[in-house]
């Protein structure tokens, strides 16, 4: 299937193609008048589009979504941001006080207007007739086979929840336990074999807010990532501590606060000290950061990237020159893919080797060698719809990038997957190469024993997708891969988190009655 920039590429062609060989003298003549204006006014809008909104981020074009979505969700919302007061709207009505506060400070939606309305009108009319009456589908892909070849399927719930809202999956290999975050501001420690009953529940922790990530150093205690408030906030209340209930003597525990809705970080030694730094993920809302606490001093902050949208960071040495550099997705609508040279001490310098649309939806992304070259190829997964454009995008679904070795990448595989919020890469069946755990969180529910799928590598780009019944038990925001029963092989869980009583509900009148906080899937080998 061809990729989303292959196929803006052509949509522009074949637009380019129909309006810029146009004389508006000659077209009076042959079109008509108002024909003729019709061309004037499409082509004006598209150069203010293209200057008001690709000037932050890469332009959108209007096939990315249709009529209705353009001018009753997306539109409205860039006008605000340009100074454009709509009759109706009042852009800081639905926030709490304390929300409220902050984007004042922030100064998000200006007072004075950076174009006339007149120009504004322009550009809706543009994307209002040129955008496709209904979302682009998707080109059919494989069939699924709906069952799955690999792995047996269990279902697990504890801790008296009625409504799944799991926001972390972390296996600790050191004990041989799975840490299980959820919504209510819980933190479950289970018995890492993840076998039904009471013995599954080894601990339970009651955290002042949301647990988004964690890790494991040896010989400490695990370090725990809170998110401060769960839904899109610019409260700055999450927090990054050292998880143990009384201090060691002698230790120095880590409690870093104020920090900006942050949902996952990374640790190495950045600048060659020989001490654990931590690179952190403040996803934000309207304001965030990408930044790095020298050894976990919160006075030593180096801000990396200073936009919201920082979704998950990864640490590897690209280049080679034994320094570790740094690799972030970015997300919100300045959706990129950047890199971060380590030039030595504490110092980095940024390249960005990937750049999406707005609307595009990254998720997740993790760094593996699908073609044994050495260096490292990105499997991203993207279709985060919560947003101002939530309908099915044709563009949403699974991509591995190729290395080319200088760490520029192209897009060489593309699984077309609504929803698609992560994807894991490991060799799940043991044949030498990887395969893909892939799971669609933000999907609206239509197919939901997609869910979850897994895509076996059958070799030169070619992977075969399977799905399974259970699939459509839960809303799986989370999964982790790791060998849970130690028989040597790669285990799955899958972590449900329902946002509403309503997603449960549409499931039920489909006929499903099993909601468990999370899903085993127990490799069984060849």
């Amino acid at each position: 299937m061809p990729s989303l920039k292959t196929g803006l590429v052509i949509f522009i062609a074949l637009w380019a193609a129909s309006f810029s060989f146009v004389d508006t003298k000659t077209a009076s003549g042959h079109l008509g008048t108002a024909a003729a204006s019709r061309i004037d006014s499409v082509t004006a809008g598209r150069q203010l589009a293209l200057q008001y909104c690709g000037n932050c981020h890469l332009f959108p074009e209007p096939a990315l979504l249709d009529k209705k979505t353009w001018t009753t969700g997306v539109l409205p919302n860039m006008a605000r941001r340009l100074g454009i007061k709509l009759p109706g709207q009042d852009t800081l009505k639905p926030l709490s006080p304390d929300e409220e506060k902050i984007v004042r400070t922030l100064a998000i939606y200006p007072e004075t207007a950076l174009l006339s309305r007149d120009e504004w009108d322009a550009i809706v009319r543009y994307y209002e007739s040129t955008a496709p009456a209904e979302p682009l589908p998707q080109k059919p892909g494989l069939p699924v086979t709906p069952k799955l070849p690999v792995f047996q399927i269990r279902e697990l719930s504890f801790g008296d929840k009625p409504v799944p809202q799991t926001t972390l999956l972390k296996y600790d290999k050191n004990t041989a336990q799975l840490y299980v975050g959820d919504a209510q501001n819980a933190l479950y420690v289970l018995d890492g074999r993840l076998q039904s009953g009471d013995g599954t529940l080894k601990d339970t922790w009651w955290i002042d807010t949301p647990p988004t990530d964690i890790d494991f150093p040896k010989h400490a205690a695990p370090r725990l990532l809170t998110i401060g408030i769960f839904s899109p906030s610019d409260q700055q209340v999450g927090r990054l501590m050292t998880l143990e209930r009384s201090a060691k003597a002698g230790s120095s525990p880590i409690n870093i606060r104020d920090l900006p809705r942050p949902v996952q970080f990374a640790t190495g030694d950045l600048n060659g000290d020989g001490k654990d730094d931590a690179v952190i993920c403040g996803f934000g809302n309207n304001a965030g950061k990408l930044f790095w606490y020298d050894g976990f001093e919160p006075t030593k902050e180096h801000v990396l990237k200073a936009l919201p949208g920082a979704r998950r960071v990864e640490i590897a040495d690209f280049n080679h020159d034994q320094k570790p550099d740094i690799m972030v997705l970015m997300a919100q609508a300045r959706e990129e893919v950047a890199l971060f040279y380590n030039l030595g001490n504490g110092k980095f310098r940024e390249k960005t080797v990937l750049r999406f649309a707005p609307v595009f939806g990254s998720s997740y992304f993790e760094l593996a060698d699908f073609n044994k070259d050495g260096f490292q190829d990105i499997l991203l997964a993207n279709g985060d719809n919560w947003d101002y454009s939530s309908v099915n995008k044709n563009y949403h679904g699974v991509r591995i990038y190729l290395n080319d070795r200088k760490d520029n990448f192209r897009e060489a595989w593309f699984y077309p997957l609504y929803g698609a919020s992560k994807a894991v890469a490991r060799d799940f069946d043991r044949d030498g190469d990887l395969d893909i755990a892939a799971t669609s969180f933000y999907s609206d529910l239509a197919q939901p024993e997609q869910g979850f799928v897994y895509l076996s590598n059958e070799g030169r780009m070619n992977f075969k997708p399977y799905s399974a019944p259970e699939g459509a038990h839960g809303k799986w925001l989370t999964m982790e891969a790791a060998d849970f029963d130690k028989d040597g092989d790669v285990d799955l869980v899958l972590g449900s988190y329902f946002h509403t009583v309503g997603e449960m509900t549409q499931l039920i009148f489909k006929g499903i009655t099993s909601f468990p906080q999370l899903l085993v899937l127990e490799n069984q080998g060849k």
